[in-house]
């Protein structure tokens, strides 16, 4: 038992600062989809389904290319209130647009689209629980649910390497790995991290709730972010080494 105040190097969960939530993947939860995952980071889950049809959008046909995109969901208790389903408004927020169109440039970055021909792949990300990072969770897991797609159907020489995605900030004057939304919601600096195993950037997303900050501050936190990117290819690689071709 611990008396007193919590020390300001642990987090509400007992993590440290620079630890992520656990992580979990679990392949094959669509029987039908071409590749499947719920990923878990914490209590944060998404659903993510990875389907290939042979079609290309109308701008691509003919050009011997295919295109990988994505669409992004929350379910209306995913939250702590009930939110409203974007199909009953008539339209997609804003927020949804921004967060499908990252998850799509994220995942057309890793795969060789010239060689997939005219095809597409389409992942659906849809969130069933939130506590923080989805859009990051969605971008990992739905990297593994693409992947399983093409190990499963013998096209995985058509994958160019990995991308994931993770959150930093700081919070309380420290720096943390992986927010929470107990964090997220409190921190003066606020990063979204979309990297490669090849150590290049899909996005820098990073925002200041409060005080700006500088430069010293933003590398301290990419470093943090590629510390946890790196934890999260190798989680990526091992759940993937067991799908069946």
């Amino acid at each position: 038992m611990t008396i007193g105040n919590r020390p300001p190097s642990a987090r509400a969960d007992g993590r440290g600062p620079l630890d992520l939530r656990p992580i979990g993947f679990q392949l094959g939860v669509q029987k039908w989809a071409e590749g499947s995952c719920l990923v878990r980071f914490g209590d944060t889950q998404v659903l993510c389904a990875a389907t290939i049809a042979d079609r290309v959008p109308p701008h691509l046909r003919g050009k011997g290319t295919g295109w990988v995109t994505a669409e992004y969901s929350m379910l209306p208790r995913a939250t702590a209130e009930r939110t409203d389903r974007e199909s009953a408004k008539g339209r997609i927020g804003g927020r949804t647009h921004e967060i499908q169109r990252l998850i799509g440039r994220s995942l057309r970055g890793v795969v060789d689209l010239r060689r997939l021909g005219e095809r597409t792949i389409t992942v659906d990300c849809d969130v069933l629980q939130a506590d923080g990072g989805t859009r990051t969770a969605s971008i990992t897991g739905g990297y593994v649910a693409l992947a399983a797609a093409l190990i499963t159907f013998g096209m995985e020489r058509l994958l160019v390497g990995k991308v994931a995605a993770v959150s930093v900030g700081i919070v309380d004057g420290l720096g943390y790995l992986d927010l929470d939304y107990s964090e997220d919601s409190r921190a003066e600096v606020d990063f979204n991290v979309v990297g490669t195993d090849a150590g290049t950037y899909v996005e820098l997303q990073g925002t200041a709730e409060g005080k700006p900050f500088d430069r010293t501050s933003a590398n301290a936190m990419l470093d943090l972010a590629d510390a946890g990117l790196a934890r999260l290819f190798e989680a990526q690689a091992e759940v993937l080494t067991t799908v069946r071709r």
